[in-house]
């Protein structure tokens, strides 16, 4: 499920979109993605948040095509097939979210 950010949460900021990624028990890691990279179709064993707080991030799952951008963040839920990669000349701020090992197929975090 795909989420954008809401005014009533106020400003997009890197600690308030942290805050929204926790919810639920996740852990969050922040990485930044330079233009071109591209992380083919992969699985998890964990349940995941992608978010994003600058720059514009594609993920396919299910077929279908979802472009992030500032806060913006998709539910990837274990064994889910997906791909990512970064749209355009900016780098991606990004903000991996993971929980708990539930799913115990291959594929790693």
């Amino acid at each position: 499920m795909l989420h954008n950010w809401k005014p009533e949460w106020g400003e997009l900021t890197e600690s308030k979109l942290r805050e929204k990624l926790v919810e639920g028990g996740y852990r969050v890691t922040r990485y930044v993605y330079p233009p071109g990279t591209y992380f083919g179709e992969h699985t998890h064993r964990i349940d995941k948040k992608d978010g994003v707080y600058s720059g514009t991030f594609k993920l396919c799952m299910h077929g279908e095509e979802h472009v992030l951008g500032p806060g913006d963040f998709i539910e990837v839920p274990a064994g889910t097939v997906h791909s990512a990669e970064v749209v355009g000349e900016e780098s991606v701020v990004s903000f991996d979210a993971t929980r708990a090992t539930r799913f115990p197929g291959k594929g790693g975090p």
